[in-house]
């Protein structure tokens, strides 16, 4: 039985024909990058692209001649898709490269073309602060689905984080106080989550579907009958502080970004690394990747599958409550209808893109959060681009990582396949 399933496995992860996913994917981001690089080339102006490395326009920088940026970068994105597309290996590296390359390209035209300048140092920091919502999200993502319970209920957390931040957080003064109500938030629709998936064995796709439904509902509820009409007395939270790391903040381009941040932001890093050695370098991390890939073999062994499952989808929760912290205590002040907008589904995308691996999810929602600043940037610059169409870049990042980035991924085996102990 087992040789059979690994002659499956190996016959399903060798490519068949020369038109492997890889290439594929190199074919279409050449096209996409001649393209670009055509357009970006006719449309950028001599004027000399500005880039300032601090937060401001001021102190140290580089210019690049627009014309020549966008052609030479666009070039070098073409040559690394053509990369891809000749030799279908190194797939991470070249898609890395030739997204990057295509990005400097499109921001030599546009920089140059309105004959502005862009501080390298601020965006670097809108990246971070963007990301932050889906890097709690994406590693409530894999925790759940590493343990074998799909968690698309990472919207539902996010907001009841959001709202119970925004309440707590005012009710008490206390900014710790507000980040505890919010992992509460988080955990009470995992717990809905973890009884309804494993307790009674509803579809998990249609649990968080229907949890997501509840959230917004409830927490939309609460705030016209509570908030809405008392501000002052229970939406008004102390927004996070922010913490400067002296030296290492004065750092060019990245010191902005990771070592000025509020608790959330250092947050957001460590719990990358705890859940990275956790996850494979301990016991509680072999079993959960053990549950999630082959259950009644983790069962005969004496592991608790549904007690271990539990409390991962009640950690899980924690974690992603812990992010709609952000939306209520960092990017507003204070808690509004369907606050999260939809991040929930991103981060469960930078899950995906990030092959269920909590460094991959972390990269992937910096992605992400890349587009949104990009987006950010694009208003400033004034831009003839529309406005809606700059609004939709997270989203269309989104679409595209999934659908053609990703690559041959796999999900645990036992994904989202309740377990019933015989």
């Amino acid at each position: 039985m087992s040789s059979t399933s690994t002659t499956i496995d190996v016959a399903l992860d060798v490519p068949t024909g020369y038109w492997t996913r890889e290439r594929k994917t190199g074919a279409v981001l050449a096209v996409i990058a001649v393209l670009g690089t055509i357009l970006f080339t006719v449309r950028a102006s001599g004027a000399p692209a500005k880039f300032f490395l601090g937060e401001t326009v001021s102190g140290a920088s580089f210019a690049i001649n627009g014309v020549a940026g966008a052609l030479v970068f666009g070039l070098l994105s073409v040559a690394a898709a053509l990369a891809l597309l000749v030799t279908g290996k190194r797939y991470g590296l070249w898609v890395s490269l030739a997204l990057l390359c295509f990005i400097i390209s499109a921001m030599c035209w546009l920089v140059s073309a309105r004959e502005g300048s862009v501080a390298l140092g601020t965006l670097s920091a809108v990246t971070i602060a963007a990301a932050l919502p889906l890097i709690f999200g994406s590693l409530s993502g894999v925790l759940c689905e590493r343990t074998g319970v799909v968690n698309v209920a990472i919207e539902g957390q996010l907001l009841t984080g959001a709202f119970l931040a925004a309440l707590v957080g005012t009710v008490t003064g206390n900014w710790f106080a507000a980040l505890i109500g919010a992992a509460i938030g988080g955990a009470l629709i995992s717990a809905l989550l973890a009884v309804l998936s494993i307790r009674y064995l509803v579809d998990q796709v249609v649990a968080g579907i229907v949890l997501n439904a509840f959230a917004l509902g409830l927490t939309g509820y609460l705030y016209e009958q509570l908030m809405q009409k008392n501000q002052g007395q229970f939406n008004d939270p102390p927004r996070l502080p922010v913490w400067k790391i002296p030296g290492l903040s004065e750092i060019p381009v990245i010191g902005p970004a990771l070592f000025r941040g509020t608790f959330l932001t250092y947050l957001a890093f460590i719990f990358v690394i705890v859940v990275t050695v956790a996850l494979f370098r301990t016991r509680w991390g072999l079993r959960t990747r053990a549950v999630g890939e082959h259950p009644a073999a983790a069962d005969t062994v004496g592991v608790r599958v549904l007690g271990l499952r539990y409390t991962n989808v009640l950690l899980a929760g924690l974690v992603a409550g812990l992010g709609g912290a952000y939306f209520s205590m960092m990017a507003t002040t204070g808690f509004t209808k369907n606050v999260t907008g939809g991040a929930g589904f991103i981060a469960l995308a930078a899950m995906i893109f990030g092959r269920w691996h909590p460094v991959g999810a972390f990269l992937a929602a910096l992605f992400f959060g890349f587009a949104g600043g990009l987006s950010t940037l694009l208003q400033i610059l004034g831009t003839e681009i529309p406005r809606e169409f700059i609004a939709m870049l997270p989203y269309v990042a989104t679409i595209l990582a999934v659908a053609g980035l990703v690559g041959r991924v796999r999900a645990p085996a036992a994904d989202g396949k309740p377990y019933v102990k015989g």
